[in-house]
């Protein structure tokens, strides 16, 4: 079994959910279901965006309950992946701060990695477009290893030991969670002066090459469940 934990109905797993196979377990805390208290018989987790800040915890209760999951996770060497606030939240259970960043990354924007050889990240482009939607940072975990930076965020993704993750950009995007999100963010874009229908028309060119990454990064993470 899988766990996948969504926290808003507008940013599900997308291209991923097709390397994830069938045995999935989506907890939907946006519907008020209750993230496990323990791992017990899953075989890897996973946990999506959402707009919260993973300090958050007065707020949004739930948050500890991740990422005291998350920690359990990372450190049984169980493979782990989190996706935005996923991978700030992994970055706060292994000893990072997260933080606000001053200014949101909000659209499509390059990621550059660095030469460090990566499980999963290896057959990646060196730089690629990425879709982003964040306005927190985090600092690289103790024992991590950065994976990739942007202009606006020196650090967008990171590998603590070898099968955990956090990746702050949204590689997960298809036509469909892209759709969503603008939708469902048009307050937040219009605060920011941001034009929603620039960000979707830019997805006709970007989500196919941006498609092709995450096959192959996700394929890589999904080999290490079986």
């Amino acid at each position: 079994m899988i766990i996948v934990v969504q926290h808003e109905p507008f940013e599900g797993p997308g291209t991923l959910r097709s390397h994830l196979g069938p045995d999935v377990r989506l907890v939907r805390t946006f519907a008020g279901e209750s993230v496990p208290p323990a791992l017990g018989e899953a075989r890897g987790l996973v946990v999506l965006g959402g707009g919260m800040g993973a300090y958050e915890h007065d707020r949004v209760p739930h948050l500890a309950d991740e990422i005291r999951l998350l920690e359990t996770a990372a450190r049984s060497g169980m493979p782990v992946l989190g996706i935005c606030l996923g991978s700030q939240l992994l970055a706060a259970a292994l000893g990072a701060k997260v933080a606000p960043a001053g200014r949101k990354e909000i659209g499509w924007y390059r990621v550059r990695r660095p030469a460090a050889a990566d499980p999963i990240f290896d057959g990646a482009p060196d730089d690629f477009v990425a879709f982003h939607w964040h306005g927190d940072a985090f600092t690289l975990p103790p024992s991590a290893v950065p994976l990739a930076s942007s202009t606006a965020t020196p650090l967008q993704a990171f590998r603590f030991g070898e099968r955990a993750w956090g990746v702050q950009f949204h590689l997960e995007t298809d036509a469909e969670v892209l759709a969503a999100m603008v939708s469902g963010g048009r307050d937040e874009l219009a605060a920011e002066g941001i034009d929603g229908d620039a960000i979707l028309a830019a997805g006709e060119r970007e989500l196919p090459r941006l498609a092709e990454v995450a096959a192959g990064v996700f394929a890589r993470w999904s080999a290490l469940l079986r």
